[in-house]
């Protein structure tokens, strides 16, 4: 059966879990929204707990009628009108699916540590998980203060981060205990070193600071150098996405390079 009222209570249970924090962390679920980022979560074996989605609109494009197959099969999919697909939506042109996740529960992996640390704005914190993912980061640990990385703004934005690479909400003494094997840098517009002079293929973890303050001073206590990019002409600082994400992609490179040198030989 199709659902046709906008005040059902699947709509009203996503919109609610879309705009409060306290609700995802409670359910420890999310929405996503449109049809690559649902087609993503399926892929990466996401618990989906609830999806609607309006059968018309997937069946325009390759894309969705290939996930409108997939929909179909699964239970807690609902097929619905596309006014209550938008209903329920958090965008404003809403692509006819729209789905609650299960947080992943993905284990650390080797590799780098990046630190949110009270990163505000959801793009720069969708920005961050996706380079992290993309870059090969091994755990994203999000410090007090920075937007909630579940979010339906910071979900769009990391594009599909969160089934890729582990993250978790941590307090200060959870994160100095996370990170004790490992060399702690912090991302500073005064630092003392230049992001490309570090030894990236070390045990290491990263810290980026907030937007407008910088570092935090339980982050300054916690990082053993500060760091920074390099930059010609009067720009003072770099957005706090795209400064992170130099420093992985950097860390990335030396990792990829050391992998790539050739053995020494045994002379014979």
């Amino acid at each position: 059966m199709v659902i046709t009222s906008t005040a059902n209570q699947h709509v009203k249970w996503l919109r609610a879990l879309a705009a409060s924090a306290r609700d995802r962390r409670r359910e420890r679920s999310f929405v996503i929204e449109g049809v690559r980022l649902v087609a993503d979560a399926l892929a990466a074996g996401a618990e989906l707990r609830l999806a609607l989605y309006a059968p018309e609109q997937l069946a325009a494009t390759a894309a969705g009628t290939a996930l409108l197959a997939r929909l179909q099969t699964l239970s807690r999919c609902f097929p619905a009108t596309p006014a209550v697909v938008a209903a329920a939506a958090d965008t404003e042109q809403p692509q006819g699916v729209i789905a609650a996740v299960a947080w992943p529960e993905l284990p650390p992996r080797p590799g780098l540590r990046l630190v949110l640390d009270e990163i505000q704005d959801p793009g720069n914190v969708g920005t961050l998980l996706r380079s992290a993912a993309a870059s090969g980061a091994g755990l994203v640990l999000c410090a007090p203060g920075t937007a909630d990385p579940f979010s339906p703004k910071v979900a769009r934005a990391a594009m599909g981060a969160h089934f890729v690479v582990p993250l978790r909400l941590l307090g200060w003494e959870e994160i100095a205990a996370e990170l004790g094997p490992y060399t702690v840098y912090a991302a500073d517009s005064a630092g003392s070193q230049p992001y490309y002079a570090v030894d990236w293929r070390q045990p290491a973890a990263l810290i980026i600071g907030n937007e407008a303050h910088g570092l935090s001073a339980a982050a300054r206590a916690l990082a053993r150098q500060t760091i920074t990019i390099p930059m010609a002409g009067p720009i003072e600082s770099l957005n706090a996405g795209v400064a992170g994400s130099i420093i992985l992609f950097e860390a990335l490179r030396q990792r990829s390079a050391d992998a790539c040198a050739p053995s020494p030989r045994n002379n014979v």
